[in-house]
């Protein structure tokens, strides 16, 4: 797929899936989905978020890109 496919904004996330990409990034960091099957992370999101699959399944496809923007972030602060 075409990356322009999975480039999300803050505004859509938040009508789509109810939360901005950072507050994503911080709950999908706290259930350590990195570490997980994306499968299992999908499932999370709509049991526990009630997140649409489709939105589900975007914003753990979104995951590593943030996780790393997050870090480099992080050690920008420093």
């Amino acid at each position: 797929m075409k990356k322009e496919y999975w480039d999300v904004t803050n505004q859509q996330a938040v009508e789509k899936a109810g939360e901005d990409l950072l507050e994503w990034t911080t709950i999908l960091d706290a259930f350590k989905a990195i570490g997980k099957k994306s499968n299992d992370v999908v499932a999370h999101l709509q049991q526990e978020y009630d997140v649409p699959r489709y939105w589900a399944r975007t914003l753990t496809t979104h995951l590593p890109e943030a996780a790393v923007k997050k870090a480099l972030l992080f050690h920008k602060m420093i």
